[in-house]
């Protein structure tokens, strides 16, 4: 059986978002003639029917490259206006946004970087404690990549609009998932390729009146926020993925089925992240004395695909980040497994990771150099 619990990395492509895609009209929606036209008033129904499925008008719609370029266009576009400044963030957000918070450490902004509790969520007084005068933009993850935590955005948002700070979000494993409350933030990164959309296209919502400075400049599409000939196939896939509707209470339920499972057949594991207030579809476990790299490897070879944390990462040797932000110590880090689910998945599929996984832990732990003599 061939399993894939890889889907916080990327997703298959629906069916239906295939169909979309091949529909695609091929002109430039900047040329005038008739293929122009009709290419740029399917990119309008494609902005159009985002913007309903988010709860904004299309104006507030900037398409991007994905999360990466969005995430790096809230958090830059703004620094850049600012001119100078201070930054908040976590010390749990996607590598994009801590190096792109890094990045401009280097060139004069200072930042704080919020610890998260043991299940990875910010305390809303911390936050507060944080915020300097000149505090330019909080920026948080909104469902972890990692750990699946699902910050409570309510609080954060009151905070920061107490301040008279902006509140950017990125909502790339979030979005679909649970509801989310556009009037709390002022920015929001989404991307298509987590929700069985194409990969290289996503979206920055930003609050309508708000000015931030582009990254790239050039023939001024996208509201002169983001020049660059429109990827209109890419676009109207990500439109119809948001468009087909998905049962987040039987992804949960097979979510619980394989954390309980895991828990109750392998001696020694531990969930990371939250029970509660958890995407539906993200499992982190822990397992001592055995490296993550190697329950992968394993996995693999009987047909199951998971992960270490996140995919921009995986190959890297070090601890995750985030795991060691909650307090684990780094035998936990290293031992850490994210299967993630989709839409796709099946009882079945979970049933036959439950039957494989001991196994698969047994024999690496009795293998394992880290077994106390």
């Amino acid at each position: 059986m061939n399993v894939y619990l890889d889907n916080g990395a990327t997703t298959d492509i629906a069916p239906e978002v295939w169909e979309a895609i091949k529909s695609a009209p091929f002109g430039n929606a900047s040329s005038l003639h008739t293929l122009g036209i009709n290419a740029h008033q399917t990119l309008m129904e494609a902005r159009e029917s985002i913007a309903q499925a988010i709860g904004c008008t299309a104006c507030e719609i900037i398409f991007t490259s994905g999360g990466t370029e969005a995430n790096n266009f809230a958090i830059k576009g703004t620094a850049f206006k600012a001119k100078k400044g201070h930054i908040i963030t976590t010390k749990i957000e996607h590598d994009c946004v801590l190096n792109s918070c890094k990045w401009l450490e280097t060139q004069g902004f200072s930042v704080t970087y919020l610890d998260v509790d043991e299940n990875g969520f910010v305390n809303p007084e911390n936050l507060e404690d944080a915020i300097q005068p000149d505090t330019i933009i909080v920026s948080i993850i909104h469902g972890n990549n990692e750990i699946g935590t699902i910050q409570d955005l309510t609080e954060l948002s009151a905070i920061c609009k107490k301040h008279n700070v902006l509140f950017h979000i990125d909502a790339c494993q979030s979005f679909t998932k649970t509801p989310i409350d556009l009037s709390l933030v002022d920015m929001m990164t989404i991307n298509s390729h987590k929700i069985h959309g194409p990969k290289g296209v996503g979206a920055l919502y930003i609050k309508k009146h708000l000015r931030i400075t582009p990254l790239f400049h050039g023939g001024g599409q996208e509201r002169r926020y983001r020049s660059g000939t429109e990827n209109i196939p890419a676009i109207i896939g990500f439109a119809k993925a948001i468009a087909i509707k998905q049962d987040n209470n039987k992804i949960t339920t097979l979510r619980d089925k394989l954390i309980d499972g895991i828990l109750a057949s392998v001696p020694g594991s531990s969930l990371n992240g939250p029970k509660e207030n958890r995407l539906c579809n993200n499992v982190n476990i822990s397992f001592e004395k055995v490296e993550g790299e190697s329950i992968i490897e394993l996995l693999s070879l009987s047909g199951i695909s998971a992960s270490t944390g996140s995919a921009c990462s995986s190959k890297s040797l070090e601890p995750s980040h985030v795991i060691m932000a909650l307090g684990r110590d780094i035998e936990a880090a290293h031992g850490s497994v994210r299967f993630s689910l989709s839409r796709y998945t099946t009882e079945e599929e979970i049933s036959y990771v439950l039957e494989t996984l001991p196994r698969i832990i047994a024999k690496l732990t009795a293998m394992s150099p880290l077994q106390e003599v």
